[in-house]
Parts: C-alpha cells; sequence; structure tokens
C-alpha cells in the first residue's frame, strides 16, 4: 500500500456484499470476548467440551484472518479504516447477559445457525461478482455448521432428559441478537444486508427460529414445572408473534 496507496477506484465489489463481508469480519474479531465468556461458564466441565471450545477458538480465528486477508488482498476496503473499525470493536468489548451454561449453549446454537445461513446467503449473492468470494464464505459455513450441530444436539440431548430443561431456553430466544450488534452503526449495517444480501428478518425465521423450535420440537415437551411450562408457552407465543412479522414483511417485499 505504500508503494501503491489504496484508493475507491480499486473496488470491484458491490457495497452491500463489501458491507456484509466487513460485518461479518467485525463480528469475528471479537474472539477473545468469546472465548472468555465460554471458558468462565463452562471450567470445570467435561474435558470433551474444553476441547471443542479450544477447536472452535482456533476455527474462528482462522475466519477473521481469511476475510480480513481477502478484503485488504483485493483493496475493496481502505485498509486504514478497516484496521480502526477492528480496534474500535475489540476496544468495546462484548459480553452476554446469560450465566447458566444451558443458556449459554442456546445462544451459540442460534448464533451458529445465524452465521452459517448468512455466509450461505452472502456467498450466493457474491458468486456473480467473484467465485473466490461465493467459496470462501461456503468454507465458512462449513465449519459454522458444525459448531451449530455440537451446540444444538447438546440442548436436544438435555430436553430430551428432562422437558424442564426448556426453563434456560425462554429468555435467550426471546432475547436474541448477534453478537456484531457492538458495532456501532450495526443497524445500518443489517438493513443495507438484508436489501442486497440476503440476510434478514425473513432469513432470520424461515432458516433460523423457525429451524430450532421444530428441531427441539418445543410444541411437543410436556415440562413438570410450571416454571419451564410457562417459559415453553413463551417461546411458542414468540415464534408466533416473529411468523405474523415475517409474513408482513413477505407481503410487502
Amino acid at each position: 500500500f505504500k508503494r501503491v496507496p489504496w484508493d475507491p477506484s480499486q473496488v470491484t465489489l458491490p457495497s452491500g456484499i463489501i458491507t456484509a463481508v466487513e460485518t461479518a469480519l467485525l463480528t469475528e474479531v471479537n474472539l477473545p470476548w468469546f472465548t472468555t465468556h465460554l471458558a468462565v461458564t463452562f471450567k470445570g466441565s467435561l474435558s470433551v467440551l474444553t476441547e471443542f471450545i479450544h477447536t472452535w477458538t482456533s476455527e474462528e480465528d482462522q475466519h477473521s484472518d481469511l476475510l480480513g486477508n481477502y478484503l485488504i488482498i483485493t483493496r475493496n476496503v481502505d485498509p486504514t479504516r478497516l484496521r480502526q473499525l477492528r480496534k474500535e470493536v475489540v476496544e468495546g468489548g462484548f459480553e452476554l447477559d446469560y450465566h447458566t451454561p444451558m443458556e449459554a449453549m442456546t445462544y451459540t446454537t442460534l448464533q451458529e445457525l445465524a452465521t452459517m445461513v448468512f455466509y450461505n446467503n452472502v456467498a450466493k449473492v457474491a458468486k456473480n461478482h467473484d467465485k473466490d468470494l461465493s467459496t470462501l464464505l461456503r468454507r465458512l459455513s462449513k465449519d459454522e455448521i458444525l459448531h451449530y450441530a455440537f451446540y444444538r444436539d447438546v440442548i436436544k440431548a438435555h430436553l430430551d432428559l428432562n422437558h424442564n430443561y426448556c426453563y434456560h431456553l425462554a429468555h435467550v430466544i426471546m432475547n436474541f441478537k448477534m453478537p456484531g450488534r457492538v458495532i456501532r452503526d450495526f443497524d445500518e449495517r443489517m438493513m443495507i444486508i438484508a436489501k442486497e444480501a440476503s440476510y434478514g428478518p425473513i432469513q432470520y425465521f424461515d432458516q433460523v427460529l423457525d429451524v430450532i423450535v421444530d428441531y427441539w420440537q418445543i410444541e411437543k415437551l410436556r415440562p413438570s414445572s410450571s416454571e419451564a411450562e410457562k417459559a415453553r408457552i413463551q417461546i411458542l407465543e414468540y415464534h408466533q408473534r416473529l411468523k405474523r412479522i415475517r409474513d408482513r414483511l413477505a407481503r410487502q417485499k
């Protein structure tokens, strides 16, 4: 960049795709905070879980490297601005308002599935502009689907053992937000991505929330605890409320 300084004329991708990839990168770079939360939450747990978190950390670290290197090498972003954004996001930190292992795994299930869907949907849009980027995003989504499956099936196993575990799911499901929300202009970014990169409220309901509620068979659970049953009903009511919003958005679209 000293020999050939960056210039906006070097950009080759549509702005919506750049926003999507940059937002994914800024989400992935907060890895130190994610890992710290998981390490503290699962301290003293089964060794297989600790090993999984270590593997997960190394793979997510590769994701941020790939996304950052792609944007810099292809000159689709101003490198100085990108470095400033990365520093700002990591300095800002990231904290989850969940304190139990079940809540943490409920969150990571939703987050990993949402990330996988995000990468796949953006890959489809990017294919017509840069096949290498599309391939890269699909490769990342393969990691995410495995991460998602691990967390998802741990929750399912607990629910199979005791339906009362659904008590821990409601608060997380009804208050879920992507970790990228710490980015200062996150809402504006998501509006652009929904319009130009095929990931918004409709995709979240169809490909994330609806999938999870069905896989965990929330409707069929029969908790013996009144608090757990209340949580189950709250999840189903929330699901129906978002479905109505999704249907309205689909009609408008």
